[in-house]
């Protein structure tokens, strides 16, 4: 594959500046790929052509974009092995979650959107009138590095699906898997201008989308500073904006639950993707009594996540994405430490060598106002807080800005009374599993809109409504 070109107006093309940004693989820091940095006049003419291509495809049958969008799964699957690769060497990812959740669940979530479109009822009579679903028209999709397909599969695909047109700009750390799901669309014979791939730095690209006349709507995934950023601008001629921003989730096991179980599903959502992750369970609530016993356990189960070479067998847990990363968790670190916490587990990391590697740290004797209980650390680290009563855990769980995710482990009927009272989108109960189907997001400074299931694919159209009954 050829990263160093632009895909706009349904060609790839060689960019007009020789600025290229290095792709570093964090398990190595070797950089290995490049990709443009598009200019202004690069990304208003990504925006021409998705507003020349809005109303044709905006008129384009569901059927035949359906079928576009089957034929480029399928050449999509055909690339399998090299995506795979390309997502342990921009991110880190181990080998096996390379496949199963930067690929596999991807694959599963395409075909749930495909699926999903079909339910949706474009045209429905209401008492004295007709409503209209249509698309937005030109879509800004602003992506982040931490899951670099993923992001991508939550807007692009339901914005093609309803008759949109797109502009996407990925992150600029882990921008090239994204190469191939446009070169697979682009194989399938998706009209020009249907999608556009325009790459470089978020402050600079995503910006000047955010900002330009043509385009409809932003959907943008990524901290909660820089979707205000992103929001402020493309509200500035009245966009309708979409955001999924951070969260600091908090899992609450209470009296009665399986205390294993409840551990093991707190490390699989923070430490898989290295803590990388906006719903990452980072604060594990746990009642004072059973502090000692939890904290034992802590440090017995976290044995089953070895952390190493994302490519050695049996490594669960490998670097972190980048330098910055490396830096910002370090600095929490130390953080905690200052403010009191006591380490578990883990070390304050020293100067990378080889690989931006940091070992899980659980840190214990945590209050929910410490630095490292309010903010988004972004990385393996994990702050144990106990409560008094089921009122004190409650307050806890919902004492943040965030509301992103949670999860409750306990008997079934007090987890689920005790869930419906947390401030957050989703709420994940005992061992349950993630439902493909269901929608994505947070309250509060989490986020606007929801990505994933029929309530976003929705989030990119707008309704009409026609007045044409008798009263």
């Amino acid at each position: 594959m050829n990263f160093e070109r632009l895909y706009i107006n349904g060609e790839w093309v060689s960019p007009q500046s020789t600025e290229r940004i290095k792709v570093e693989n964090p398990a190595s820091m070797y950089r290995f790929a490049a990709v443009p940095v598009a200019t202004d006049t690069e990304v208003d003419a990504a925006c021409r052509a998705a507003a020349d291509a809005a109303w044709r495809w905006q008129e384009s049958p569901l059927a035949a974009r359906l079928t576009i969008c089957e034929k480029m799964l399928a050449q999509l699957l055909t690339r399998k092995a090299e995506i795979v690769d390309i997502e342990i060497q921009e991110l880190g990812a181990p080998s096996q979650m390379a496949e199963t959740v930067h690929f596999d669940f991807q694959v599963e979530r395409m075909r749930t959107f495909m699926r999903l479109a079909q339910e949706i009822e474009f045209r429905e009579e209401l008492e004295h009138s007709t409503l209209y679903r249509e698309p937005v028209g030109v879509v800004a999709a602003i992506t982040p590095w931490n899951y670099p397909l993923g992001q991508v599969v939550q807007k692009i695909m339901p914005a093609i699906l309803m008759g949109n047109t797109v502009v996407l700009k990925p992150s600029q750390h882990t921008p090239l898997s994204v190469y191939y799901l446009v070169d697979a669309f682009h194989q399938a014979g998706l009209p020009k201008g249907v999608l556009n791939l325009v790459t470089g730095r978020g402050g600079d690209v995503g910006n000047v989308l955010a900002s330009h006349p043509l385009v409809d709507m932003v959907s943008f995934t990524g901290s909660t500073t820089g979707g205000i950023e992103v929001g402020k601008h493309g509200l500035d001629s009245v966009k309708k904006i979409h955001l999924e921003l951070g969260g600091k989730s908090p899992c609450v096991i209470l009296p009665g639950a399986d205390i294993d179980q409840a551990i093991r599903a707190c490390f699989n959502s923070l430490l898989l993707n290295c803590g990388q992750t906006c719903s990452a369970l980072s604060r594990l609530l746990i009642l004072e009594d059973q502090k000692e016993a939890i904290e034992a356990r802590l440090v017995e189960i976290l044995q089953e996540y070895p952390v190493g070479d994302p490519r050695a067998e049996g490594t669960k847990i490998g670097p972190l994405a980048s330098e910055k990363q490396f830096t910002k968790v370090k600095k929490y670190i130390e953080t905690g430490l200052a403010e009191g916490a006591r380490m578990l587990t883990g070390s304050v990391p020293t100067e990378p060598i080889g690989g931006y590697y940091v070992q899980p740290v659980i840190f214990t004797d945590v209050t929910n106002d410490m630095q490292i209980a309010q903010e988004e650390i972004f990385g393996p680290v994990l702050c144990v807080i106990t409560y008094k009563d089921l009122p004190d855990a409650l307050h806890i769980a919902n004492d943040t800005i965030y509301g992103l995710n949670a999860a409750v482990h306990g008997p079934f009927d007090e987890a689920v009374a005790f869930a419906r009272r947390i401030k957050s989108g989703n709420v994940y109960i005992n061992d349950s599993a993630r439902d493909v189907t269901a929608p994505f997001g947070g309250y509060k400074m989490s986020g606007i809109g929801r990505e994933g299931g029929i309530e976003g694919i929705l989030e990119f159209t707008q309704s009409k409504v026609l007045f044409d009954h008798d009263a």
